[in-house]
């Protein structure tokens, strides 16, 4: 049984633990062993959904919301009149190894606070996964958070007991860090960004030779910008997240929108809304440079540093770039069919599948689940069929606007509420 005072630290910690979005246990391909707890292959957590449509979850806390910065964006920044509490290192791994023999949790993702100094904090975090590892023979999935300015030896053995790390970059430029943490900088970040991403290369090296090569970060790192806290746009935003993918081999870049909870005049005021919809609009410009094909500049630029928020960043880029419409569906490559607005990577796919066997029409391209609602604005075939070539980019975007319902937009239905 856990006892009243872990659950009172579990209840503050877990809270704390909200602020942090980068957790995710996509690619990590940890198998079970020796009749041990748990497996990470395949799974995910933090209400994750895996490629079979599984939604998984996990452990997500932090070993303290004790903290020697005062980060003005952060909840457990030292100034701020809140509850404190740490766990012992015993704790976590109790609450880890007893919620998932409830079938509560598939993983374990861990933060942290500062104590005294970085190498003070992960050496305690280390210990927790390693006891996991060691002692309980735990295979399910746990992701680290690589405190910046820890040695590079705990760094190291954190990556072997550890299916992810991650060091948060948190402000997307120098400048912006320096005005909300005066005591933290880039290159405290940056440097062990490097170290992982030579090291997580080296191990897999090793292992092509030897097989009984230990795992080292199987699903790499990871890293979060907290966004709308600052005056960054999102040109500068996304060019930080390609450098990260880039130069560091980043798995993920996360995107937290920021919540207001200082009464601070550098912040935006407390009860600012969230800034949701540009959250969401970043992750799919993230999406379509991972994955599509795109260039960062290609999405946003100088002319235009920020992604509109009305329509998504691939329709955007569409809009701006007609010249290259419509797309004869039937012979264009798979490269230019995947920016067709409406059409995703896997219809992209089954698209240039299928047309070897027939020549492919609306009616086709409406039942392999295309949004054929959007993507007939850029679509020509061999016979026409409702083309829309001499459509401008307005009207094409008022068109679309007006045929789709955005679950960011106010219901402004007079229906009155029974309760």
């Amino acid at each position: 049984m856990v006892n009243e005072r872990v659950m009172e630290k579990l209840g503050i910690l877990a809270d704390a633990a909200k602020y942090d979005v980068s957790c995710s246990s996509a690619l990590s391909k940890r198998e079970n062993k020796n009749k041990g707890l748990g497996n990470a292959k395949g799974y995910g957590i933090c209400h994750a959904y895996t490629e079979d449509g599984r939604c998984v979850s996990l452990l997500k806390i932090l070993l303290t919301n004790h903290c020697i910065f005062d980060c003005a964006y952060c909840v457990s920044r030292k100034s701020n009149d809140i509850k404190r509490a740490a766990f012992t290192v015993q704790e976590v791994v109790d609450l880890t190894i007893g919620f998932y023999r409830r079938n509560y949790i598939e993983g374990l993702f861990l933060s942290s606070g500062i104590f005294d100094n970085a190498d003070y904090t992960m050496e305690r975090l280390v210990r927790i996964a390693k006891k996991l590892r060691l002692e309980h023979n735990f295979n399910g999935y746990i992701h680290l958070k690589a405190i910046p300015g820890a040695s590079d030896e705990l760094l190291k053995e954190a990556g072997l007991y550890a299916d992810r790390l991650s060091v948060n970059v948190e402000m997307p430029t120098e400048q912006s860090l320096k005005l909300l943490a005066p005591d933290k900088n880039h290159v405290d970040v940056i440097n062990p960004m490097k170290y992982l991403k030579n090291e997580i290369i080296g191990y897999k090296e090793e292992k092509k030779l030897n097989y009984k090569a230990p795992l080292f970060a199987p699903a790499g790192q990871s890293t979060q910008m907290v966004i709308g806290a600052t005056q960054e746009s999102d040109l500068e935003i996304l060019g930080m997240a390609d450098y990260f993918y880039q130069q560091m081999n980043m798995k993920r870049v996360y995107y937290s929108g920021y919540v207001p909870i200082s009464y601070d005049n550098r912040l935006p005021a407390i009860g600012t809304p969230v800034p949701m919809i540009r959250e969401n609009r970043l992750y799919q410009a993230d999406w379509l440079v991972r994955y599509y094909g795109f260039n960062v500049n290609e999405i946003v630029g100088f002319n235009q540093p920020n992604l509109d928020l009305d329509i998504d960043p691939k329709l955007g880029w569409a809009l701006r770039n007609l010249n290259q419409f419509p797309v004869d569906i039937n012979t264009a490559d798979l490269e230019l069919i995947k920016r067709i607005p409406g059409i995703g990577y896997l219809s992209a796919t089954k698209i240039v599948a299928s047309r070897k066997f027939k020549k492919l029409m609306p009616d086709d391209l409406q039942k392999m689940g295309i949004a054929y609602s959007r993507a007939k604005y850029f679509l020509a075939f061999a016979t026409p069929f409702q083309l829309q070539k001499d459509l401008t980019s307005v009207q094409i975007k008022d068109h679309i606007l007006n045929s789709q319902k955005s679950k960011y937009k106010n219901d402004f239905s007079n229906q009155l509420a029974l309760f």
